[in-house]
C-alpha cells in the first residue's frame, strides 16, 4: 500500500518542535519577527479546530545571550543558570506573541523522569490535555535548570516525539535548519538524494542519519530519526522541514520541500507506546535466534531463549531485547530483578522455582508487556528454503 501524504489542515492534533537556531540569534537574541510569523501560522491552524502543541528549544541559548556568556561549551551549572534566565524570557515571548491572536500560552517544563516513570507520565499527559481542552497552546521544553547529563533527553526531537505519543497527536513537525532527510549529509556529499516520502524507518533509513548541523542545536539527523521511530510506531506521522523562512508551517502547506514519514499502519496500544518510547532502558537481554523468531510471532520471551543479560534493573523496569545480530528488536517490562534474571538465564521455565526458591512468572518478559521495535528473524519454511536453493 502506497503511503499518502496528508495536508496539515487534515490533522486533529499537531506537535511542532522548534530548534534553537531558528528562535535565537547568538548576537541579537530572540528573532521576534520569526516568532510572530510562526505564531500567526499556529493561530491559522487553531482557527480550523486543530489542537497545537509547541516543543520549543532556545532557553539556554536565550539565557546565555541575556547574560552575555562567551561562546563555546558551558559548564553544567552555567547551562542551568542560563536556562533559568532563558525560560522566563522565552515563556514571556511566546505568551506575548500568541496573545496577538487571542491565544493563551501555558508553559510545561519536563524532565526525563516525567515521561519515563509511568505515574508522572500520566500526570503530565493530564495537565497537557487540560490545557488543550481550554483552548491554550502548551509551550513545552526540557527543564534544563535541574536536568543533568545522566537524567536528560539531550535533545528536543525525542522529547517532541514523546509528547506527540503522550498526547495521541497524529502529526509531529520537526522544524530546524535542514529541509528533510537525504541519503547522505548534503553538506558532505554533493550526490546526496532528497527523500520526500519515507514509508517506513528501516535500517537503511537509519544509516542515512548525519550529525548535528548547528552550534545552537544539540540534535542532528540521528535524533530526528530516533524521534520518527517513536512517533510513527504510535501511529503519528512526522515531517522534517526547514524553519529558516518566515511562516514555515504555511510554507509546508504550500508545498515547500520537506520529508514526510508515514505513520505505522498497526500502531501499538497507549501502554505499549509508553514502553517503546522509553529513552533509557534499564538493561539489555540478549536472545538467541529461536527466541527472536518466537517474539516475531507474538510470543513471550522465556528464560530459555536468553543468552546474556547486561545492566542493573528491577522487576517492572523497561529493558531492551537484543537479537542475534546485535540489533534491538523489542522492549518490554521485565518480570525479574537483574540478579534473579541472571540465575535463570538459559533455563527452562519449569526450573525457576527450584533455582529461585519461589514460583515466579514463566516468562522473562510477557507478551502483554512487550512491543517490537525492530524486525525479528522470521521462521523459514521448507518451501522457502527450496526456493532459495533453486535461485542460488
Amino acid at each position: 500500500m502506497t503511503a499518502v501524504r496528508k495536508p496539515l489542515a487534515s490533522h486533529r492534533r499537531i506537535v511542532i518542535k522548534i530548534g534553537s537556531a531558528l528562535l535565537v540569534d547568538r548576537k541579537t537574541g530572540l528573532k521576534s519577527q520569526w516568532l510572530d510569523a510562526i505564531c500567526a501560522d499556529i493561530a491559522a491552524l487553531k482557527a480550523t479546530g486543530i489542537d497545537v502543541l509547541v516543543v520549543s528549544s532556545g532557553a539556554i541559548a536565550m539565557g546565555r545571550t541575556v547574560l552575555d556568556l562567551p561562546s563555546g561549551a558551558l559548564k553544567l551549572e552555567e547551562s542551568q543558570a542560563a536556562a533559568a534566565v532563558g525560560q522566563i524570557a522565552l515563556a514571556r515571548a511566546w505568551s506575548e506573541s500568541l496573545s496577538r491572536d487571542g491565544i493563551v500560552a501555558g508553559q510545561i517544563l519536563l524532565t526525563l523522569g516525567d515521561t519515563e516513570e509511568r505515574r508522572r507520565y500520566l500526570n503530565a499527559r493530564a495537565t497537557i490535555n487540560q490545557l488543550l481542552k481550554i483552548g491554550a497552546v502548551p509551550i513545552i521544553n526540557e527543564n534544563d535548570t535541574v536536568a543533568t547529563t545522566e537524567i536528560r533527553y539531550g535533545d528536543n526531537d525525542r522529547l517532541a516525539a514523546r509528547v506527540a505519543t503522550m498526547t495521541s497527536a497524529d502529526l509531529l513537525v520537526l522544524l530546524s535548519d535542514i529541509d528533510g532527510l537525504y541519503t547522505a549529509p548534503p553538506h558532505l556529499d554533493p550526490d546526496a538524494k532528497f527523500l520526500e516520502i519515507v514509508p517506513a524507518i528501516t535500517p537503511e533509513i537509519e544509516a542515512m542519519a548525519g550529525g548535528a548541523a548547528s552550534e545552537l542545536s544539540r540534535g542532528g539527523m540521528r535524533t530526528k530519526i530516533d524521534a520518527g521511530k517513536i512517533a510513527t510506531g504510535a501511529g503519528c506521522a512526522m515531517i522534517i522541514a526547514s524553519g529558516k523562512t518566515d511562516h514555515p508551517l504555511r510554507a509546508i502547506e504550500q508545498g515547500t520541500r520537506s520529508s514526510w514519514f508515514a505513520p505505522s499502519g498497526t500502531p501499538v496500544t497507549a501502554r505499549k507506546t509508553w514502553i517503546a518510547g522509553q529513552l533509557q532502558p534499564a538493561g539489555e537481554l540478549f536472545v538467541d535466534e529461536g527466541a527472536e523468531t518466537a517474539l516475531g510471532t507474538g510470543k513471550s520471551l522465556l528464560p530459555a531463549g536468553v543468552r546474556r543479560i547486561d545492566g542493573h534493573f528491577h522487576r517492572g523496569d523497561t529493558v531492551a531485547i537484543i537479537g542475534a545480530d546485535g540489533r534491538e528488536i523489542a522492549r518490554g517490562l521485565v518480570s525479574y530483578d537483574a540478579e534473579e534474571a541472571r540465575q535463570i538465564t538459559g533455563r527452562k521455565s519449569g526450573e525457576i522455582e527450584a533455582i529461585l526458591g519461589y514460583a515466579g512468572r514463566a516468562a522473562m518478559v510477557h507478551r502483554d508487556d512487550l512491543v517490537m521495535t525492530g524486525p525479528a528473524k522470521r521462521k523459514v519454511k521448507k518451501e522457502d528454503r527450496k526456493e532459495d536453493a533453486a535461485h542460488a
